[in-house]
């Protein structure tokens, strides 16, 4: 089939899908926190109802933490594509440095650039409906698509997708599929695609010590009584040394060492430390001394302390030594690295630097390994000839930083291969207030998944 037909229609149905995208961003889905159980359930039913516009048969489905989205647009004899994505955002917090509401989404001028606002406007919500309405434009177009379509898009993958490989085992016929399409990554850059190749592995964990049975007087107690505030605080530091290394016994078992040619490979990609971090204000990398930049992202383990607190944190003062404190760290992790493994020396290189008379508690989550995507195949090669024609330049194959747990559980529980191809940018804010998503990511987005649904069904 030609394809142009439908890459007009999108261009002239652009600023109608801008208002389905405006009403997805509108529901706050922050799947992570009970009290917006209500919202995040009501984007899932609206999701559903979308689809069964397009034809799908739609349903939500329930899972013991938020509901699964499943549609289902079957042709016999056609390739069967799975679809991926979620619903589900960060919370907004901290809401003042928020420039305009953050559930109501609009297009703006920023940096001479058209955007998109809104939590979620990029992750995963923008980056869901440029598949969407690629999808739609080619059923409008031309009665229907050239594949054999599923869609399942989820509710908690902000929260780790701790439902969604109990939902996938127990659907697993439901769900076959020849390949899975991921779109919840990002661009090299505004005018270069990107195919991931490889996701780093997640452990999060969340550490609580505990000393007195209560928040003490310091002129009482202070000097005499531990203070669980100056112990995490000993603990998180010991977490690195001079150098940047991770400390934690055996952490580097299944880490493996870059082959010269793919470094080189990297080192041609000419990013630099202050064009990475200038966006977000930095000049110089972290991490690892004696590691390149690219490398460090992509095939270097880390270990950051997302959130520290304890004691008295409001206005002015009230000289408290806390009866305990709190720390959430997470691991990123690469190669063979096993989830299981760094979560029991983690634990033990803990406890033992737990002074007598204190405790601690630790709360875990589902990890997940590192994921390295099948390079060498036809369907790789036929995304790589869309994404070509549609910007203009061969897209860059290159893993990413951070972690989509399920991709693993498609491959482990269906035996999916999957291709990760997504329209972010480094500086769409995701997980920070303003989120954006460029109005010509979403456009020329949906463009590219129109010409790779084609190209997949030829």
């Amino acid at each position: 089939m030609s394809i142009e037909p439908v890459l007009a229609r999108v261009d002239r149905d652009l600023d109608a899908s801008l208002k389905r995208l405006f009403e997805f961003i509108r529901f706050p889905s922050i799947g992570a926190d009970s009290a917006f159980n209500k919202d995040t359930r009501a984007c899932a039913e609206h999701l559903a109802k979308d689809l069964k516009t397009m034809g799908f048969d739609a349903t939500v489905r329930e899972t013991a933490g938020q509901p699964v989205v499943i549609g289902h647009r079957r042709r016999a004899g056609k390739p069967h594509v799975l679809f991926y994505g979620h619903y589900d955002v960060q919370p907004v917090d901290p809401l003042d440095l928020w420039t305009d509401p953050p559930f109501e989404s609009k297009v703006i001028e920023l940096d001479g650039r058209k955007v998109i606002t809104g939590r979620g406007s990029c992750d995963d919500k923008g980056q869901v409906m440029t598949f969407l309405e690629a999808c739609r434009a080619m059923i409008a177009e031309t009665g229907d698509l050239p594949i054999s379509l599923s869609v399942m898009i989820e509710g908690e993958e902000e929260s780790g997708s701790t439902n969604l490989p109990p939902f996938l085992e127990a659907n697993a016929e439901e769900l076959k599929a020849d390949l899975c399409l991921v779109c919840d990554t990002g661009m090299w850059d505004p005018n270069t695609p990107q195919i991931t190749s490889s996701l780093r592995g997640m452990l999060y964990e969340e550490i609580i010590v505990r000393a007195a049975d209560r928040d003490l007087h310091s002129g009482m107690f202070g000097g005499t009584a531990q203070n669980p505030i100056h112990i995490l605080s000993r603990i998180v530091t010991a977490m690195h040394d001079e150098n940047g290394r991770i400390l934690v016994p055996d952490f580097y078992q299944g880490v493996h060492e870059t082959g010269d040619n793919r470094k080189a490979q990297w080192e041609a990609l000419g990013l630099t430390e202050e064009a990475y971090l200038g966006t977000v204000g930095l000049k110089y990398a972290a991490g690892e001394k004696g590691r390149t930049l690219v490398e460090k992202m992509q095939a270097r383990p880390t270990c950051d302390c997302n959130g520290i607190w304890g004691g008295y944190t409001g206005e002015g003062t009230k000289t408290v030594i806390a009866g305990e404190a709190r720390a959430k760290i997470s691991f990123r992790l690469v190669h063979d690295q096993d989830p299981v493994a760094i979560q029991k020396n983690f634990r033990a290189y803990v406890e033992s630097m737990i002074p007598a008379d204190c405790s601690v508690e630790f709360i875990g989550y589902k990890g997940s390994r590192a994921v390295q995507v099948r390079e060498e195949s036809p369907e790789l090669k036929k995304a790589i000839t869309a994404l070509k024609a549609e910007w203009g330049t061969e897209p860059v194959i290159l893993g990413t930083g951070g972690s989509i747990p399920i991709v693993g559980d498609f491959k482990r529980v269906l035996g999916l291969d999957a291709l990760l191809i997504g329209f972010g940018l480094d500086d769409d804010r995701v997980h920070s207030p303003n989120e954006k998503y460029d109005l010509k990511s979403f456009h020329k987005g949906q463009r590219s998944w129109a010409r790779i649904i084609a190209a997949l069904g030829s």
